[in-house]
């Protein structure tokens, strides 16, 4: 299912956080990673604890409007449980994160 746009005065287009479609249940849960304008279109990568070379998974910053409020956020809708590695970038880890089955974990890179 694709993610509706709204263009907004600025030319940008928001993605409607209500039209993303999770793959969630059992041992697979979802990770949002919220982050600043700064980062908007830019690649964010996880890889498992113990697995950080050769093992990533990347996903894009969009920005996402919730009612009134636009935020930025790469989605990862269908993560296996477990503890990820979040990058800042390519070679520095920003931290660890907990992804549980059935659930949408949040991890938030500054």
């Amino acid at each position: 299912m694709a993610a509706e746009h709204e263009q907004t005065a600025t030319g940008r287009h928001h993605r409607d956080a209500d039209t993303l479609v999770l793959g969630i249940g059992g041992t697979i849960g979802a990770l949002n990673i919220v982050t600043g304008a700064d980062r908007d279109e830019l690649e964010v990568e996880i890889s498992p604890v113990g697995a950080d070379t050769g093992h990533r998974t990347h996903n894009v910053v969009q920005a996402r409007r919730v009612g009134a409020t636009v935020i930025y956020a790469a989605l990862f809708p269908s993560v296996p449980a477990g503890e990820y590695v979040v990058w800042h970038d390519e070679s520095s880890p920003a931290g660890t994160v907990s992804v549980r089955g059935g659930e949408v974990s949040e991890y938030r890179l500054d």
